[in-house]
């Protein structure tokens, strides 16, 4: 089947649900994209898994991918042995309430994807029933691949763009660069909303600057 049938083969196994077809990458790497609601998030894993006609019998991967005032979408990736093709899956959760359900029971395979995805991004998956850390230390605090997480290694050393060639440490060049992910002085803190995600955010990093008192 190419790209363009999968699509339209598990649009017309979701109906009369409102799924929308598409075709990533090109040539040989096209891909069925399928984006569906997020309450039927796992109806169209389980779809693609169990029609004959796309016997996607191998769970690929999943993660997600920060939209900032859209919200997060999840991504999962379903390969067919048997017949050699694939297609991506795609739903919308909101940023205030980032949660979609569990795909564990149809793909056991998922369970570790969707921890990673958890502790990465603070999506929950309802169901699961183990999202314990996976990759981080159980103290740590915060979700390193949301867009407003501060890089903090870049405040703890020196970065390499501080300074062109030859510039002493000294100083007397040009004035440092900051890095990307690292707040101004004296806004390093509690992250506030990132700009566009959520309307006015609550400080200088939010998303509308603070404005000095009496302004």
């Amino acid at each position: 089947m190419t790209p363009e049938e999968v699509g339209a083969r598990l649009v017309a196994l979701l109906a009369p649900v409102e799924a929308t077809p598409s075709v990533s990458g090109g040539q040989r790497f096209a891909r069925a994209t399928v984006d569906v609601p997020s309450a039927n998030w796992s109806d169209a894993l389980r779809a693609a898994r169990d029609d004959t006609e796309l016997a996607c019998d191998f769970f690929d991967w999943l993660s997600a991918v920060d939209e900032l005032a859209e919200g997060f979408d999840v991504v999962a990736h379903l390969w067919s042995t048997r017949l050699r093709h694939g297609v991506l899956l795609r739903t919308r959760v909101p940023r205030d309430a980032p949660t979609v359900v569990s795909v564990v029971d149809v793909y056991p395979g998922a369970a570790w994807h969707e921890r990673e995805t958890h502790e990465m991004f603070g999506i929950g998956f309802t169901g699961h029933g183990e999202l314990r850390p996976l990759l981080l230390p159980p103290e740590f605090e915060g979700h390193p691949l949301r867009k407003e997480f501060v890089l903090a290694s870049r405040v703890a050393k020196p970065w390499p763009g501080a300074k062109e060639p030859g510039e002493s440490e000294a100083g007397g060049g040009r004035r440092p660069i900051r890095p990307p992910g690292v707040p101004a002085p004296g806004e390093w803190g509690t992250t506030p909303t990132p700009a566009g995600a959520g309307g006015v955010g609550e400080g200088p990093r939010g998303g509308t600057p603070a404005r000095p008192a009496g302004d």
